[in-house]
């Protein structure tokens, strides 16, 4: 049996100037990283406080002179924000459903199916990672201005940004990983009992998938509500405008503290989501790369 090695041996440990030491130095980097990524959302929610003249000022202040909480109420009222967060809470659920719906179901034809040329499909689909998303942007609009086959119009229709959030390669590979790694011996007692592929795949493959369903339906949410140039140049409509292109199109006729407020007030869904499920982010990825 071979010792564990670690930056801090148990001897020195067990003493008690080693012991205040090791905590001091521990809760001080503790302190020092949660205060990095603290400080700018503390300098965003108190900056929407502040007046006009306040936030522009040099050197800053810390802590307002005076609080104006209806930064908050005239973000809210004039930068319409219940219409584009509407707009986005619509975009955002489309696309993961989409996403989740297709997703699971190619990866788990790729993984449990087995169908001809299958490798060289999914090679193909990897293939998509290498290319920039910057270079997808025109092909993608040129066929959602004009649909092939049927030949409609999907500008300023939510399917523009459903349709192409379900061709998802990452999130693809992702869940095949996962369903590679699930028990044999379960699937196969499925199938002596007669359940078939689709009964399988709902019964028993989706249950046992519940972390990674978690963290692919955080990255559909979170791709979707930070996506800014590809609603841009889908919706000209601006009462259809998600809420991060509606703060670029509305901030230049607002004050900068209405500005700040907005943008709070954007993120704050986000946030919320991600202290909610952080735990499902790290036990989702790591499940598709550990045997179940």
């Amino acid at each position: 049996m071979t010792a564990t090695r670690t930056l801090v041996s148990p001897a020195a440990l067990a003493r008690p100037r080693g012991r205040a030491v090791y905590w001091t130095v521990f809760t001080g980097v503790v302190l020092l990283f949660t205060l990095a990524f603290l400080f700018p959302v503390y300098w965003m929610v108190t900056g929407a406080l502040k007046s006009p003249d306040e936030i522009a000022r040099t050197p800053p202040t810390l802590v307002p002179e005076r609080w104006h909480p209806d930064g908050y109420t005239d973000a809210w009222d004039l930068m319409q924000l219940p219409r584009h967060l509407g707009n986005t809470v619509v975009q955002a659920a489309g696309a993961w459903l989409c996403q989740l719906v297709l997703c699971t179901a190619a990866a788990y034809a790729l993984s449990r199916l087995r169908p001809a040329f299958g490798k060289l499909i999914l090679g193909g689909i990897l293939a998509t990672l290498m290319v920039p998303a910057q270079a997808l942007l025109v092909p993608k609009y040129l066929t959602v201005a004009d649909l092939p086959l049927i030949h409609t119009s999907l500008l300023n229709d939510p399917l523009a940004i459903w349709l192409p959030a379900a061709a998802n390669a990452f999130n693809l590979y992702l869940l095949k990983r996962f369903f590679d790694h699930l028990p044999r011996e379960v699937l196969e007692a499925a199938e002596i009992d007669g359940s078939g592929p689709l009964r399988t795949l709902w019964s028993i493959v989706l249950p046992m998938s519940r972390p990674v369903l978690g963290v692919v339906s955080i990255f559909a949410l979170v791709a979707v509500w930070q996506d800014f140039l590809w609603p841009l140049m889908v919706f000209s409509d601006t009462d259809r405008q998600p809420i991060s292109v509606a703060l670029v199109q509305l901030s230049q006729n607002v004050q900068l503290t209405v500005l700040i407020a907005a943008m709070v007030i954007a993120s704050v869904p986000m946030v919320a989501l991600f202290l909610v499920f952080q735990r499902h982010i790290v036990a989702g990825i790591g499940a598709g790369g550990t045997k179940g």
